[in-house]
């Protein structure tokens, strides 16, 4: 299988599954990808999610072997809006916290969907490369959206044209790293521990956080997404438990609810 589907209590793992590869993306394994952020959609069980690597990669961005056979073709880049694009507007749209493990080179596409995540879990020989100007193209998978979110315009712009190598601990000075770890052995642990942590948490809270994140055109826009989050979050009984908690210095119980 080219994705491994493992459910731990309210938290499910998803490993890129194709490690003689370093987990390069083909059709097959977005499709996989794409097909399971949907199905945790619809599973409320499902309360924070890790994404990681098997092997000694995390991902090495698209299968350039199946890319070669994609350029005989009229349109050598169908892949972007067929299939890219509508994994990470799953990805990205899911209302819950995601993780990223990212054990090993992160490239390319590779590095975009490790940017989609929430957070960031890295260790000694975790590194970044937005390597698309190195065959000719421009960023793609969101890359050009999460990037200068994360280390700014003038940096991003750097990553994306210069296309060099950023080791881990330049990759958590800049923010591409959450957190690292001092041993690649404990990357996924560290990242499901962080997950578990999260789905014991407000989730729906942690959603509507997330939607507010996504940004808005205007003050004023951002301001409306604020209110109706507020709306979303007050109706929760999450937020009324956790509020007579605070009150009688007890310790809060979320339930997603």
């Amino acid at each position: 299988m080219t994705l491994l589907v493992e459910k731990d209590g309210a938290v499910t793992t998803l490993t890129l599954n194709r490690p003689d590869a370093l987990n390069a993306l083909d059709v097959p394994l977005k499709l996989a990808l794409t097909e399971a952020v949907e199905a945790i959609r619809a599973d409320r069980g499902c309360r924070a999610v890790v994404l990681t690597g098997a092997g000694r990669a995390f991902c090495v961005g698209q299968d350039l072997r199946e890319h070669v056979e994609s350029l005989k073709g009229d349109d050598p880049l169908s892949t972007v809006t067929e299939h890219y694009n509508p994994l990470v507007l799953a990805l990205a749209g899911l209302d819950r916290p995601v993780v990223a493990a990212v054990r090993g080179v992160a490239a390319g596409a590779g590095a975009s969907l490790a940017l989609l995540a929430d957070f960031r879990v890295g260790g000694p020989k975790t590194g970044f490369l937005m390597a698309f100007a190195n065959v000719g193209l421009a960023a793609d998978t969101g890359a050009s959206w999460t990037l200068p979110r994360i280390v700014g315009h003038a940096k991003a712009t750097e990553l994306l044209m210069l296309a060099e190598p950023v080791d881990s601990a330049e990759s958590h000075r800049l923010g591409l790293l959450t957190y690292l770890v001092d041993d690649d052995e404990k990357v996924l642990p560290r990242a499901q521990e962080l997950a578990a942590r999260l789905a014991a948490g407000p989730t729906v809270a942690y959603g509507q956080i997330k939607r507010q994140l996504a940004g808005a055109a205007t003050l004023a826009d951002a301001l409306a997404v604020e209110a109706e989050a507020q709306a979303t979050c007050g109706a929760t009984e999450d937020h009324k438990q956790a509020t007579r908690a605070f009150v009688q210095k007890q310790r809060p119980s979320f339930t997603g609810a």
